[in-house]
């Protein structure tokens, strides 16, 4: 798949949150329990600019969103302040043709642009796709949270990974 990855715009909300909600409604990858409206996708962009950005990857052959990735602060207290947290969506139509290593190699390379020293995933227990995408990109396994989650009438374990940059 030829894609394209670029920084997040306006007019991408409606794909980004098409994109987001089916993992709302469907899965475990996301512990949002209501599907964001329009209107907060809208708030989420402009959250995330700067240092915390949003990309989209764009199928050069459809030119539409296949997948979308972002940075966000790790914590809110100020010591954290250089470390970020990664967070990768593919379309189901785009999974396993890369898309997602596309996405988070950049997200990696805006951290690092950006001057943070850690970047930090948390990947619900046994999304084994997840987990090898961001092993493939150099993080490692550094912690499980035990059922910190609970979502469809499960408990749900976290497994932290970690880059150091």
């Amino acid at each position: 798949m030829d894609v394209k990855v670029r920084l997040a715009e306006l007019g991408d909300a409606e794909a980004i949150r098409d994109i987001y909600n089916r993992e709302v409604t469907g899965s475990t990858v996301t512990f949002d329990l209501v599907p964001r409206t329009l209107e907060e996708q809208h708030a989420w962009l402009a959250e995330h600019a700067g240092a915390h950005p949003a990309v989209v990857a764009v199928d050069g052959a459809q030119g539409r969103v296949v997948g979308f990735g972002s940075l966000s602060p790790y914590r809110s207290r100020p010591a954290y302040a250089t470390s970020v947290e990664d967070s990768v969506y593919v379309h189901e139509s785009a999974r396993g043709a890369g898309v997602g290593r596309r996405l988070l190699g950049e997200l990696v390379r805006l951290a690092e642009l950006h001057g943070f020293h850690a970047v930090m995933a948390k990947i619900v227990g046994g999304h084994d796709a997840s987990i090898a995408l961001h092993q493939s990109c150099g993080f490692e396994i550094v912690g499980v949270e035990k059922e910190i989650g609970r979502k469809f009438g499960r408990w749900l374990d976290v497994v932290l990974m970690q880059r150091l940059l």
